[in-house]
């Protein structure tokens, strides 16, 4: 009987995040909108600050390793173009510079926003 409270809370708990996870992605809504839609669909005040913020923080550190990655493989392109375009092997990877300046870029620009 206990593990069915347990599983039919953490499922409550679960369905509670993916609500909200989505109105804050996908739905475009604040995290002052989401925890007010979840008041009032009966969550306390307490519950839904503590949720906002858990998943504020989580797309935070989404953001940031995204923009890392980006920096890091955007590097990785715009260097190893203008290696291979040095060694005068005949081509130019221009492709390669371009894109992975642009990818590097980026990732410093959101991993400042």
């Amino acid at each position: 009987m206990e593990t069915e409270t347990t599983q039919t809370t953490d499922q409550a708990v679960t369905a509670v995040y993916n609500r909200a996870a989505h109105l804050l992605v996908h739905s475009g809504k604040t995290g002052y909108e989401v925890q007010n839609m979840l008041i009032n669909e009966g969550l306390d005040s307490e519950s839904a600050r503590i949720v906002v913020t858990n998943l504020e923080q989580q797309i935070v550190e989404a953001k940031k390793s995204r923009a890392q990655k980006d920096m890091l493989y955007g590097a990785l392109w715009c260097v190893g173009g203008t290696v291979l375009t040095l060694s005068n092997i005949g081509f130019i990877f221009w492709g390669a510079i371009v894109f992975g300046g642009f990818q590097f870029f980026r990732g410093v620009i959101n991993s400042q926003g």
